[in-house]
């Protein structure tokens, strides 16, 4: 790393980190306001508090993209208006060598971006909303339903409908369909609570009522206990909690091996799974775009200006990514392009501008 690298990777750290800080410090104090109208409805300014740490992570991960490139931003424009860029363009230094360097730059903070949204954000999301949940929740456990009918979902013959679902991940007023080859009712099984077994992968249910239908009669019978063995796991419980975007990519794969087996739509969970495996890149992409930018002239916009601009610019890529996401499972694309549309768009947008520059 020569003394040009190494000034970059000083500078553009320092900046980044000082405004990741900055942005989610901001995000967090709207965070609380938000929540404090809860207050006094099952929930403490403490409670809140907490909630809020504890989304921190997340944040963390959301707003790196836009930091590292109003950070890039703010340099490489302190740099234009030193004239020091010039003096390195006028020294033989071309954008390539430019870009290559900030990309270089860009590797420890994609790498620390990654494990925050893969080991620090799930489990922090997943305390911050039992925290919320509970307290919000007169029986204090209550965590999620899908429907106002609870959760559904088929495997096999079997339709599965589960009211709810606690924090500790017991499920609550169980009940399961059972139909034949023709499609015809032949069983309901029922039960007010069933608890997952982590050495036997095996729902055991508890205080068990089954109906059983025969073409000429109906049995009615309980069981104290029935073992339920099923691909349902309780990390996919864990999507009613946080959203996909925000869990691990070995739950994103969990969850839809067991929505494939199920014959259910999967195109979230495959959008979200594509998102996180290509998030990393959108920090290149931010502070590749942060070099056309920070070259404009003094006249057209101060460093303020700049600033605003790469702010803008976050806010735009941020909602261009959501809108492929939508428009990948409303349109049944393939994944990976709902994934990487959005950093190749501007990732041509700012190889345009700098060729366009580099012609003037």
């Amino acid at each position: 790393m020569n003394t040009l690298q190494r000034y970059l990777w000083r500078e553009i750290s320092l900046a980044t980190i000082f405004l990741v800080f900055a942005l989610v410090l901001v995000f967090a104090f709207f965070d609380v306001i938000n929540e404090l109208g809860d207050l006094g409805k099952g929930r403490s300014l403490s409670s809140i508090f907490l909630y809020v740490l504890f989304t921190i992570p997340s944040r963390f991960y959301e707003l790196a993209p836009v930091a590292a490139l109003i950070g890039t931003l703010y340099v490489l424009a302190q740099l234009v208006a030193n004239s020091e860029f010039t003096v390195m363009r006028a020294s033989g230094m071309s954008l390539a060598q430019v870009s290559r360097a900030i990309v270089q730059v860009g590797i420890p903070i994609a790498l620390v971006t990654f494990l925050a949204g893969e080991l620090l954000s799930p489990p922090s999301e997943r305390i911050a909303n039992d925290l919320r949940n509970v307290n919000r929740s007169d029986s204090g456990q209550m965590i999620a339903q899908q429907f106002s009918s609870g959760f559904w979902f088929k495997e096999d013959h079997t339709y599965v409908n589960i009211r709810a679902a606690t924090a500790s991940h017991v499920l609550l007023n169980v009940f399961l369909y059972e139909f034949d080859q023709d499609m015809n009712l032949t069983r309901i099984r029922s039960a007010k609570r069933a608890v997952f077994n982590d050495q036997t992968s095996i729902w055991r249910m508890n205080d068990v009522q089954i109906t059983e239908f025969a073409p000429d009669d109906t049995k009615v019978y309980e069981v104290p206990e029935y073992e339920w063995q099923t691909i349902l796991r309780p990390s996919i419980l864990t999507v009613y909690q946080i959203p996909p975007e925000q869990l691990e990519i070995k739950t994103l794969y969990e969850n839809i091996d067991i929505l494939h087996k199920s014959a259910q739509d999967t195109s979230r969970f495959e959008i979200a799974l594509w998102v996180k495996l290509v998030y990393p890149i959108n920090i290149f992409v931010m502070m590749l775009l942060a070099l056309p930018f920070s070259q404009f002239q003094s006249r057209q916009g101060g460093i303020g200006i700049r600033l605003f601009t790469g702010a803008m610019l976050g806010l735009v890529f941020f909602l261009v990514g959501r809108l492929f996401s939508y428009m990948g499972m409303l349109n049944h694309w393939q994944p990976m392009i709902s994934a990487f549309a959005p950093p190749l768009l501007f990732l041509l947008l700012t190889f345009g501008i700098m060729y366009h520059q580099e012609r003037k």
